[in-house]
């Protein structure tokens, strides 16, 4: 079986040390499957159990296990071969799309060019006289207004006023990527970034449950949840009950507060970890890329349409089509993929635009769930009269049980033998500890 890497990482994170409960506060796991999860891991990594005497159980890890797994398992070693064989194929996927755009652009200029040349030239064979008197016109065919490849001539609303230098944007602390990468995110923008959500939801409030003592109050949990009404029920405690081994108490006021053992026992001393007042997610960006880069995208794209229909009138000439059908090289291969080259141009401006409309709405969605998980933490915290005595019923079940070295009863590093006579030495030195201070003896 193949270990879960969360449980792996949760491991690394407390130092090698851990016990069921310190995982699933950690990683926001299942206790239940935190358990048979560092069972399993164990086995397979050459772990060790130590059990105290309260009969918690400690999973002690060496710190290579990763690789000690590694050794045992192709199946780990099929799978990080293939993420490293993936990172390179998905950047290759990346820069492609720009990639086609810069092809495309490049295709259509040469056939243009081409088509150009060929009908200069005949026409300077039909009309001799011409070929001293303008210096070379080259024929431009007639679209709609005035010939689009004005827009291309440098005098063309030429202004004498210099141009600026134009600042890059953004933090210049931060990489920024090339612009094929930018052309990926501009299309489809750069991943979702709340792909985390659940787990990030789950090891809040599991922290969040540590860091009261492994007792809480249902308004204490709230704000890391989604669809809550606390005013009608505490249904929603279900899940988090189910995922961390919880426990319900009800007070003589018939209030509900909410315990959990597994996450009252630690391998190590425990301190309150800072965390969000409540659980924000983040809102959608359209792309990561430069406001150069996204304008230059946009320029380029917008080119690929004006070529595409610059080509399109060359070839639809009624004059020179005849001619020009009979070319091939580049105008041949421009001609046979020229549905796909408009199509293209046409996707990539469409694409971005309808996903700029999407992600408005998609973050409005978002801020709504924000306010409203904003609004149970600041009821949280402007706590009334009855909330206060709710979460005061709950501190009383809160504990913490850290299992020392001192505390084990036993542990497979050492054999069994060994540890027997470990034991009868601590407990021989405990009755000479009482017997000299007095105190009763141990039953």
């Amino acid at each position: 079986m193949t270990p879960n890497p969360t449980l792996l990482k949760s491991v690394e994170q407390l130092d090698y040390r851990v016990t069921a409960g310190d995982v699933a506060a950690q990683a926001g796991l299942e206790v239940n499957f935190a358990q048979s999860g560092l069972l399993a891991l164990a086995a397979d990594a050459g772990g060790h159990l130590q059990v105290a005497d309260s009969g918690d159980v400690v999973y002690l890890f060496p710190k290579n296990f990763r690789t000690i797994l590694r050794n045992k398992s192709w199946r780990m070693q099929l799978q990080e071969g293939w993420q490293k064989v993936w990172r390179v194929l998905f950047y290759l996927i990346r820069i492609s799309f720009g990639t086609i755009l810069i092809l495309s652009i490049l295709l259509m200029l040469a056939a243009i060019a081409a088509i150009f040349i060929y009908i200069n030239s005949t026409q300077d064979d039909r009309d001799d006289n011409r070929s001293g008197g303008g210096g070379g016109f080259v024929f431009l065919p007639r679209l709609w207004g005035p010939n689009v490849f004005w827009w291309f001539d440098p005098g063309y609303g030429y202004s004498t006023r210099p141009r600026r230098q134009r600042q890059p944007s953004g933090d210049n602390s931060q990489p920024q990527m090339s612009f094929l990468e930018a052309v990926f995110s501009f299309l489809f923008g750069d991943g979702n970034p709340n792909a985390d959500l659940e787990e990030r939801r789950w090891q809040t409030i599991g922290t969040a449950i540590r860091n009261n003592g492994g007792a809480v109050a249902a308004e204490q949990v709230a704000p890391y949840l989604d669809e809550v009404d606390i005013r009608d029920n505490e249904d929603y405690m279900l899940p988090v009950l189910v995922r961390f081994n919880g426990y319900l108490h009800v007070s003589d006021e018939g209030q509900i507060v909410y315990t959990f053992p597994e996450l009252q026992v630690t391998a190590r001393d425990v301190n309150p970890q800072p965390i969000s007042p409540y659980l924000e997610e983040q809102r959608w960006r359209f792309s990561a890329a430069s406001t150069g880069q996204i304008l230059l995208a946009i320029g380029l794209g917008s080119l690929n349409i004006i070529l595409a229909l610059v080509l399109y009138a060359l070839l639809n000439d009624p004059a020179n089509a005849p001619q020009i059908a009979q070319l091939g090289g580049v105008v041949g291969l421009a001609s046979s993929m020229y549905g796909l080259l408009l199509g293209y141009g046409i996707a990539f401006l469409t694409i971005p635009l309808v996903r700029h409309f999407w992600i408005q709405w998609r973050n409005s969605i978002i801020e709504g769930r924000n306010q409203q998980r904003l609004a149970r933490a600041q009821m949280l915290r402007n706590a009334d009269a009855s909330l206060q005595r709710k979460i005061a019923y709950a501190h009383q079940f809160a504990s913490q049980n850290q299992i020392g070295e001192g505390d084990l009863a036993y542990t497979t590093q050492t054999d069994l033998l060994e540890q027997n006579l470990q034991n009868s030495d601590r407990i021989d030195q405990e009755w000479q500890q009482r017997l000299e201070s007095g105190s009763p003896p141990l039953e």
